[in-house]
């Protein structure tokens, strides 16, 4: 069993292969958080030793005993208006115009399983693969309830937090606050690691001591945003790839979110994620439930890597889910930087012919198909083909694409609309603006407003109407803006802190039917790049296309900061032309390549302007890429060097059974008269012997993880490093 209750089930421990989650009902039915650590047997209330702070105030019920404060103590789901000047998880205004919210514990259920989230998606598993605890806490003053709910993944190191609030008075009252996860951490000297950035440039790993006083990371921009990822680590201050401590959690959600941390006067911490509350309010009615987002935890004692080993363990097999979640993914050419909008449906096969030569699997058509789409400045919404274009229609298109012996892919945005489309001149109401303002326009379109059922089921019917005309097997789902103005005509005036909310659950609500109905499409999303890039996108969609910067060089540094959390197998890369649509940079094909095979490997050039030695580089590189497929997307994964510090970037693939390895990157700048780069592999086991291909030296596991492996000489910048690695015979 992972989830052990003692003491008349008041003292709850949530255990996992490697690690212990204690909390605590107490005598006054104060939910407090005990330990979340290493396994170590015991009951690690002993710690607690809090003292009578000046201006932290005592709960009515502790009488005289004023070291005992809310304002103090470890709490596992802290509230306002109560006495805890720190931060709140939740609040809410009741029908009298007071906010205090007082939880206090009133029972608890085990479940076998993995609870589920009404409308969200969330980590699922088998009975026999997880266990979940209901905790169940009522307000002191009204019939307002919060069930706190735990998932437990015992053989993945890996625990979910979600909440659900319900009203079971007859008065509606408004939730202000929501968040998913109340973290608190009584002991310690930790740093903060989060993921920022900007378009072209997502998840640069940022490392910072906390300050006393509030840090936070967070997006108010409708999506989970290409300038912070849902995503935190905390860290003690010696952590490294390979030891210390560290703790992750991962927010399943696309939308609007704060990651807010805490430094008390105590040196305390205190984390809490979720739904972004400025500007949120959600009215709950007599009897209804508001379900809060999930939060995946995980905790290491033996570094990053381990703690990255847990999330792409659970992401890949309990986050992604159909057809395409473990099948290996076939190589595409996207024509987007090859085109444009510039293109007739014969300029599209001359691409696929010659993309279909050199071992293509995939033909992918990206924006500019559709309605009168020849810029970005009308079109979108008009989900029908522009037959100036692709003369005898779509079918006619893919049918020739298929001759090839290729299969078809398309380019969507859904979420949005062009004012000069005919969508919008019929229905301007459906776009998400203010009345009697002038809208915000993002890349010249207006967001349609999905919280409303009549335009989530006009998209579900056009689009299903697109993936039936023709034999289509992927959808690249895009979304090329952030979200302002927020206004429904559909949401009474009292009520519109709700829609960044509603626009959430109607995303996942449209995407849910749709890969539903089409369990054979694979479908990716995308945002301006990595601007959507999280693990709720990924339940719908196993993959995501992690950045429009194509730039080699760069993407080593964007997929670095992905890797922390986010499997392989779910980014998407791809080898584009030089010198660079978005940096200018010349770097080698092979280069090129060695980047985007960590991710769904692919083109987005014209194969066509290709000379002939580059053309059989293609070849070779998908041939290659087909053979190593297997083991860069299930083996283990691992960060060599750190390309943000180091001159090189250096990360490796290694099977389950430690029989096979495979070392990539690139060393960035060539210096005169200097040694070669050794680097220290992990993940091999140390009594077995290994080969390098092509190579005859034997080299032994602890050898090449104790002494390193030497980088091959490099010559002129950005010099492309592959080395493969075969388990050669054991050691007697």
């Amino acid at each position: 069993m992972s989830i052990k209750v003692t003491e008349q089930g008041r003292n709850f421990y949530l255990e996992t292969l490697n690690t212990m989650y204690q909390l605590k009902a107490d005598e006054y039915g104060v939910v407090k958080h005990i330990w979340y650590g290493a396994k170590t047997g015991c009951d690690m209330e002993y710690l607690f030793d809090f003292p009578d702070v000046g201006f932290s105030g005592n709960i009515y019920d502790a009488g005289n005993t004023k070291e005992y404060s809310l304002d103090t103590l470890p709490l596992e789901y802290s509230c306002g208006g109560i006495g805890d000047y720190r931060l709140s998880a939740a609040a809410v205004t009741h029908a009298d115009g007071s906010n205090a919210l007082d939880l206090r514990f009133e029972g608890y259920e085990i479940k076998k399983g993995k609870y589920s989230i009404y409308g969200m998606p969330a980590v699922y598993a088998d009975e026999d693969e997880a266990e979940t605890l209901e905790i169940r806490l009522k307000d002191t003053a009204s019939d307002i309830y919060v069930i706190l709910k735990y998932g437990v993944l015992e053989s993945k190191d890996i625990i979910t937090r979600s909440a659900v609030f319900v009203n079971e008075g007859q008065k509606p009252v408004k939730i202000t606050k929501a968040f998913s996860l109340c973290l608190d951490i009584p002991q310690g000297d930790w740093e903060w690691v989060h993921f920022h950035g900007r378009h072209t440039m997502e998840r640069t790993v940022e490392r910072r001591p906390l300050i006393h006083g509030i840090q936070e990371s967070s997006s108010d921009r409708g999506t989970s945003s290409h300038q912070q990822n849902p995503t935190v680590i905390l860290c003690s201050k010696d952590c490294t790839e390979t030891s210390g401590e560290c703790i992750g959690a991962a927010l399943v959600y696309s939308g609007s979110f704060q990651t807010k941390i805490e430094l008390t006067q105590l040196n305390q911490i205190r984390l809490i994620a979720g739904i972004n509350c400025d500007g949120f309010g959600w009215e709950l009615k007599a009897k209804e439930e508001f379900y809060t987002p999930e939060v995946i935890l995980s905790y290491s004692c033996v570094g990053f890597e381990k703690l990255s080993h847990n999330f792409h363990n659970v992401i890949k097999n309990n986050i992604c889910r159909g057809k395409y979640k473990l099948a290996e993914r076939p190589v595409l050419i996207n024509n987007w930087e090859a085109t444009y909008f510039d293109f007739d449906s014969e300029r599209i096969e001359s691409i696929a012919r010659e993309a279909s030569r050199l071992g293509v699997d995939m033909f992918v058509l990206d924006d500019g198909w559709f309605g009168k789409r020849d810029s970005d400045t009308s079109g979108l919404g008009d989900w029908f083909v522009n037959e100036n274009k692709l003369k005898g229609g779509l079918n006619q298109l893919v049918e020739k694409v298929k001759s090839y012996g290729m299969s078809f892919g398309i380019w969507l945005e859904p979420e949005m609309v062009s004012e000069d489309s005919e969508l919008y001149r019929k229905h301007p109401d459906w776009a998400i603006k203010i009345p009697n303002r002038k809208p915000m326009r993002g890349r010249y379109q207006l967001v349609l407003d999905i919280t409303r059922k009549d335009v989530r089921d006009y998209l579900f019917e056009v689009i299903s109407g697109v993936l039936k005309s023709a034999d289509i097997t992927y959808v690249k789902w895009d979304m090329n803006r952030s979200i302002s103005d927020w206004y429904s005509a559909k949401l009474p005036a009292e009520n519109m802190g709700e829609i960044r909310h509603r626009y959430v659950l109607g995303l996942y609500e449209l995407l849910d039917r749709l890969t539903s109905a089409f369990p054979n499409v694979l479908f990716e999303g995308c945002s301006g790049g990595g601007g959507r890039f999280d693990a709720g996108i990924l339940y719908y969609c196993p993959q995501i296309w992690c950045s429009d910067d194509t730039d080699a060089y760069e993407r080593t540094k964007i997929q670095y900061g992905t890797s922390f959390f986010y499997p392989v197998s779910t980014i998407g890369s791809h080898v584009s032309t030089v010198p660079n649509h978005q940096t200018g940079r010349k770097t080698p094909i092979e280069t090129r390549a060695i980047t985007a095979m960590s991710g769904s490997f692919g083109y987005e050039l014209d194969l066509n302007t290709l000379n002939n030695e580059e053309k059989a580089a293609v070849t070779e590189q998908i041939k290659r890429f087909k053979e190593y497929g297997p083991l860069i997307h299930n083996g283990k994964y691992y960060r060599l060097s750190n390309p943000l510090a180091d001159n090189y970037a250096i990360w490796s693939f290694v099977s389950e059974d430690c029989s096979e390895a495979l070392v990539h990157g690139m060393i960035f700048h060539t210096e005169p008269n200097m040694l070669r780069y050794s680097v220290k592999l992990r993940g091999l086991a140390p009594e077995k012997e290994y080969v390098i291909d092509g190579g005859e030296k034997v080299y032994t596991g602890r050898a090449l993880m104790e002494g390193g492996i030497l980088l091959p000489k490099s010559w002129g910048d950005f010099f492309p490093v592959e080395i493969h690695l075969k388990e050669y015979r054991a050691v007697k």
